[in-house]
């Protein structure tokens, strides 16, 4: 690897990192020694201290022990929204020496059963309002101790104790249900039984959490890390951004997917720092507690700052505590980035990681962003790219994939020895992850993102990059959001089409010929979208991630002639509604 991002390396930030050696726990035990009565959480105005937050992990985790028979090893479901419970389960699954399966919540039936039968888990932490969707699960085989066999259930409402004025939505405010049933047990009963754990046993390199891969080609993957991995990613992020004790973090983001998970949960734990929590993005409360709270770091991904920036309030909440934005998944619009900074005064910092690497492993240097750049190598990350066939690296300005050596990427996929196979390369006589993520390195040094390996369009011999079609389809004042999938063509072979979501006071003012009219003056011919179609709507993962992958697949089961007529009539119902 070239080291031309070195010249850009934060000042004062050291080039490698000595990790604790000892589990996640051991960041509890710290935070809770040294600032015991200081919150960690505050939850609609509802504080939760880190002493307080030992002492219900650690009644979690003796529970779990003495009334589930979780073992060392053992995986525990963990399917909430983002509340206190979430980060209670997570830390006393971790303290009973088990193994944290966090999953998405709007995974349910054949989603949901995959994931407990290929993790093989016994119990699960669930919240009242999804417990419908594990309740028909809980069949096992006690005797044989097999299935699924406990559910601890926990009620959001139990942790708000204080008044506020912040809008609570309905499924937070929901009283306790009775949850009596074998099988079952109450959040509430687990505290009150008071039961503590036996030494704990956990070591940087056990199996600490198993996110599963979002499953776009072939079931969803259990990814192994360590908590040594887990460890990298969370303290590397407070040293890199030069996070402090004092500072306040707003946690939106969904605990389940990686990268909240580490920057809103474990990062601000290993410095002992305080957390602002929603379990569900609301641009109005998310706005109200920057200011009540002097937020000054908010991790983001583009489609929150997009409504974020949209919200006709804004201007009556006082943000000037923001001095970190920063965020990944999908590139940030640069007309969006431009806005961000006008209105904040701060730059949205961007980063790559995947599940696989338990969030980042490039990040862009906070003195020193790019705009729609994936960002340097951080500490004693390796990373590469190289030509898929060849594996040979390839010199700046050349797309080809992106691969990674560090010492975050994930020991392997659970139970599926193929597929890990087929996810590494050796190169230099290194482990690299195949990323099947494709990009190109500037003459910096910085990576940036040309889009999935196989999300490319070709129209009649030529390439079209739909991350880059869409990024200048952002910059037209009428859309709100644009995905741009390939559409078939009898002449061309695929033809270049987008779906887009109009900003309110367009829709019915804008037609699709409108949008193609003004991409000829903004993009070469062959990228401008042939077909334009309105949507309300585009489908985004629990994450917030865009599902292209849905839509492209959607359009091609479709007739084929449909293409054609899908534009007919959405420049009709323009003409019509003008």
């Amino acid at each position: 690897m070239a080291d031309r991002h070195m010249a850009h390396w934060p000042p004062g930030v050291p080039l490698h990192l000595d990790m604790p050696q000892t589990s996640l726990w051991g960041n509890v035990e710290a935070a809770a020694a040294r600032q015991p009565d200081k919150p960690f959480i505050l939850y609609y105005d509802t504080p939760l201290s880190f002493a307080a937050f030992r002492d219900e992990a650690e009644r979690i985790a003796g529970y779990l022990q003495a009334e589930c028979g979780v073992r060392a090893g053992d995986r525990v479901l963990l399917y909430l929204q983002n509340s206190p419970q979430w980060i209670l389960g997570y830390y006393g699954i971790l303290r009973a020496d088990a193994v944290v399966v966090p999953v998405n919540p709007m995974n349910v039936g054949a989603e949901l059963r995959h994931v407990i039968d290929d993790a093989g888990a016994q119990v699960a932490i669930v919240a009242q309002d999804l417990l419908a969707h594990i309740g028909p699960l809980l069949e096992g085989d006690r005797a044989a101790g097999a299935g699924l066999q406990h559910a601890i259930v926990a009620t959001y409402r139990d942790y708000l104790l204080r008044p506020t004025d912040l809008p609570v939505p309905p499924f937070v405010g929901a009283p306790r249900a009775d949850v009596r049933a074998p099988g079952l047990h109450a959040w509430a009963d687990v505290l009150a039984a008071g039961h503590r754990p036996g030494p704990h046993g956990a070591g940087p390199d056990d199996l600490c959490v198993m996110p599963y891969t979002s499953g776009t080609t072939g079931q969803p993957k259990g990814c192994m890390h360590s908590h040594r991995n887990v460890m990298t990613t969370a303290v590397g992020g407070v040293v890199w951004f030069g996070n402090r004790p004092d500072t306040v973090s707003l946690s939106v983001l969904p605990f389940f997917h990686v990268t909240g998970m580490t920057g809103g949960m474990n990062s601000p734990l290993v410095i002992g720092s305080t957390i602002v929590l929603l379990p569900r993005w609301d641009r109005d409360a998310a706005a109200a507690c920057i200011a009540r709270y002097r937020v000054q770091t908010w991790q983001a991904i583009s489609t929150m700052v997009v409504d974020f920036l949209a919200n006709p309030r804004l201007d009556e909440f006082d943000l000037r505590s923001l001095k970190n934005m920063r965020g990944g998944g999908a590139a940030m619009p640069e007309a969006v980035y431009t806005k961000l900074k006008a209105v904040t005064g701060v730059d949205y910092v961007e980063g790559y990681g995947m599940s696989e690497t338990i969030a980042a492993t490039h990040i862009n240097p906070p003195q020193r962003p790019k705009k729609q750049c994936l960002g340097i190598p951080v500490f004693d990350v390796d990373s590469r790219v190289v030509d898929p066939d060849t594996l040979q690296e390839l010199g700046p300005g050349q797309s080809g994939e992106i691969v990674v050596h560090a010492p975050q990427v994930m020991q392997g996929y659970w139970r599926n020895p193929e597929a890990t196979r087929a996810a590494f390369v050796q190169i230099d006589g290194k482990r690299f992850l195949r990323t099947g993520d494709l990009g190109q390195v500037d003459e910096d040094g910085y990576f940036f993102m040309t889009d999935r390996l196989k999300r490319m369009i070709n129209a009649a011999g030529f390439k079209v990059w739909p991350a880059e079609v869409e990024a200048i389809l952002y910059r037209h004042p009428a859309v709100h959001e644009a995905c741009v999938i390939a559409a078939r063509d009898e002449r061309r072979g695929e033809t270049v089409k987008a779906l887009v979501v109009l900003r309110p006071e367009h829709v019915g003012r804008v037609q699709a010929q409108d949008i193609r009219d003004w991409a000829q003056h903004e993009m070469a011919a062959y990228k401008i979208p042939r077909i334009v179609e309105f949507v309300d709507s585009l489908p985004k993962s629990g994450s917030g991630k865009l599902l292209w992958r849905q839509l492209q697949d959607r359009e091609l089961r479709a007739p084929a002639n449909q293409e054609e007529a899908g534009m007919t009539g959405q420049v009709r119902a323009g003409e019509a509604a003008r």
